[in-house]
């Protein structure tokens, strides 16, 4: 049997880390059967459907690369795989339950519905009170004919259990009068419940899997009736670990980003993010952290999903983040930070794209912030005095510890007579020319580095600062280790 599974999901908001999560799992598990991963757009909801909740999902799975085999956008045999486009196909399979005697016509109208949803929640109950359950078949028919407004209800069967077997939680059995009381599968409309088309999507497009998160498992045992009531073989279910925050709740925006959108702006590589969210509930190899996509889909495996759920730190996807970071090349780093650099007005104006010297400077300054952020967003913040002339700081930030003003000028003067030599010489060399003029000057190598950090950077704390002299150029540092000592000297 062929391995086919999908991604279901409703557009009625952005792709968020649960939802990829899903999305992700489905595709590796497909991938390591050789199988198929499929896309397809439950948008029943109309009240909440939104065409750039669409877009959004296919610019979220373009950044990440995930591909599938069968959706909207390619076509596949299985299709339409947009449920709007399914509609005769709800309404054929409703109206066979409706022959078969598993499903009834419900004249019941929406104010008569809300009475009842307020009683039986007074009742400490809910659910549909199941009062057009026994209306005659034949005067149901009838008054369906006549243009009564109706919709189609599942008929539970009353006094019995549901079974069925989980791949991660194992056998699960659910009293049916626990079960939502049959529930609606063809709304008024003509537009199916999500129960109705669930069910019929995945049995005429071959779902053998159906992986989805746990917070969906009350809903199962709905759908393996409805599987029963057609007289099909549900697929197999896995429902997958909850992914929650360090508090023990559900994932939410109070713990920080979870649409992908959001990690997206922050400077998230996808490649960490993926890297990250398959080891949510999921194990691989004992001692290694950092898996290709590729490599992933080859050792994924039912069999390692944890029943516990994952929680999701933050902390630990930062540093993934970093590791990515760090495997870019200078020129690769330099791309996919470009975008935030315009936006932050690097290069002048925010949006401007800067000359062409811009550009290469800031390829060439990827060397210096490549070890020291996490996301990119980082990047343009760390490299701004290499464009923009930083104001020269107040005296107190230029003076050492345990110095004086005096002692500053001194020893910023000494770095003014080395920072030609400087420009022109390699991280190693400059580390030796340096410390020998610290040895000559009787003072400690810290000591005569501040000052000139600061002048040239305007910071204590700054990307290296023999590379920053390199990039700037002699002119340029010489220029503002004068303007420092001009302040300096007005200080004094």
């Amino acid at each position: 049997m062929e391995v086919r599974d999908r991604y279901a999901p409703s557009p009625t908001g952005l792709q968020h880390i649960g939802g990829i999560r899903t999305a992700l799992f489905n595709y590796l598990f497909a991938r390591s059967q050789g199988g198929k991963f499929i896309l397809r757009l439950e948008d029943t909801d109309r009240t909440r459907f939104d065409q750039a909740f669409v877009q959004n999902l296919y610019d979220t799975f373009d950044w990440l690369d995930l591909k599938w085999d069968e959706g909207p956008d390619i076509g596949g045999p299985a299709g339409p795989y947009i449920q709007s486009e399914r509609l005769p196909l709800y309404r054929k399979y409703a109206e066979e339950l409706l022959e078969k005697g598993e499903a009834y016509y419900c004249f019941c109208s929406s104010r008569r519905l809300e009475e009842v949803r307020k009683a039986r929640e007074e009742a400490h109950s809910s659910g549909y009170d199941r009062r057009c359950r026994d209306i005659p078949a034949a005067e149901a028919a009838r008054r369906a004919a006549d243009g009564e407004p109706y919709t189609i209800r599942l008929k539970i069967p009353l006094g019995q259990s549901t079974r069925f077997t989980d791949r991660l939680l194992g056998d699960v059995e659910w009293k049916n009068d626990d079960v939502n009381p049959d529930p609606v599968l063809l709304k008024s409309d003509g537009f199916p419940t999500y129960h109705l088309a669930n069910v019929v999507d995945d049995r005429l497009m071959g779902i053998s899997h159906v992986l989805r998160a746990q917070e969906w498992l009350s809903s199962t045992p709905l759908h393996v009736i409805l599987y029963r009531a057609f007289g099909w073989e549900p697929p197999e279910f896995c429902h997958l670990p909850m992914v929650m925050g360090q508090d023990g709740k559900k994932l939410s925006k109070r713990h920080g980003a979870t649409s992908i959108d959001e990690f997206h702006r922050q400077g998230y590589l996808p490649q960490a993010l993926l890297n990250y969210v398959a080891l949510l509930g999921a194990s691989y190899e004992e001692g290694k952290d950092i898996y290709t996509l590729e490599e992933l889909a080859r050792k994924f495996s039912l069999d390692k999903l944890n029943k516990a759920s994952a929680v999701f730190d933050y902390k630990k996807l930062e540093w993934y983040n970093g590791q990515y970071i760090r495997m870019k090349t200078d020129e690769e780093l330099a791309a996919l930070a470009l975008p935030y650099a315009l936006e932050a007005g690097l290069f002048g104006q925010a949006g401007s794209e800067g000359s062409a010297e811009d550009r290469a400077a800031f390829t060439a300054a990827m060397p210096l912030i490549k070890e020291r952020v996490s996301f990119l967003g980082e990047i343009p913040g760390k490299l701004g005095y290499l464009f923009k002339e930083p104001p020269v700081p107040a005296a107190a930030e230029f003076i050492p510890r345990k110095s004086d003003l005096t002692q500053t000028i001194k020893l910023l003067k000494t770095g003014r007579d080395i920072a030609v030599p400087l420009a022109g010489l390699n991280d190693t060399e400059a580390e030796a020319l340096v410390k020998q003029r610290a040895e000559t000057e009787g003072v400690k190598l810290g000591d005569l580095l501040m000052p000139l950090r600061v002048a040239v950077t305007g910071a204590r704390v700054s990307p290296p600062l023999f590379g920053s002299i390199r990039l700037l150029g002699a002119e340029r540092s010489l220029a503002r280790i004068d303007a420092a000592l001009g302040v300096l000297s007005k200080e004094q």
